[in-house]
């Protein structure tokens, strides 16, 4: 484990490929169930670079009028989200360092093209719960910063398998997603990354 500024935890390698590619069959459940959509950024409704789902008793959605949120039902199936898996509220267990367990879990899909912006993991109500980040796939270049936008930051490489755990100071840390880096790994059969974030809604 590297603990970086703030506070913010990096498991490099943390999951064998065998958890990795159950973790993967684990996820295209969800998705059967809550298939990947395209979110838009609120005000303009411009769509976002990557497509997402969740699980869990609530997902994270956004969209052009309502902007950023928390709902108990799929955007477009309104449904409700499907349970988060045990596998992965044992990763929680085990790294959030957290009493209560994760409300959440976006699942977004990132294609060699797809990017994050900047950004704060803030529209929780419990921000002294971590968030703890699994990446599956290829690998992608990972920045993070201070408390203000215009604070420095640094860049890392997060690679198959890696987790992040986003808590204390470093919770609400400005992060985003530089890059894709294709063809380096084969878990996913055509390509691109997988990124779990776990969190806590409400207090």
């Amino acid at each position: 484990m590297a603990t970086l500024a703030n506070g913010i935890r990096h498991f490099p390698d943390y999951l064998d490929r065998q958890a990795q590619e159950h973790l993967v069959e684990l996820i295209r459940g969800v998705v059967a169930e809550a298939p990947l959509y395209t979110p838009e950024m609120p005000g303009t409704g411009k769509p976002m670079s990557v497509r997402m789902t969740n699980c869990g008793s609530l997902g994270w959605v956004t969209d052009r009028d309502k902007g950023y949120r928390y709902q108990p039902f799929h955007p477009a199936t309104k449904k409700p989200w499907p349970a988060i898996p045990p596998e992965l509220l044992d990763l929680w267990e085990k790294l959030a360092d957290y009493p209560k367990p994760p409300e959440a879990c976006l699942i977004n899909f990132y294609s060699d093209d797809a990017k994050m912006g900047l950004h704060q993991d803030k529209d929780e109500d419990d921000l002294a719960a971590p968030v703890l980040s699994v990446s599956l796939g290829d690998s992608c270049l990972f920045r993070v910063g201070g408390l203000n936008r215009k604070d420095p930051t640094g860049s890392f490489r997060l690679a198959s398998g890696d987790i992040v755990v986003l808590g204390g100071e470093g919770r609400i840390a400005f992060h985003g997603v530089d890059r894709i880096y294709p063809g380096t790994s084969t878990l996913l059969k055509n390509g691109g990354r997988i990124n779990l974030t776990l969190r806590r809604v409400n207090s």
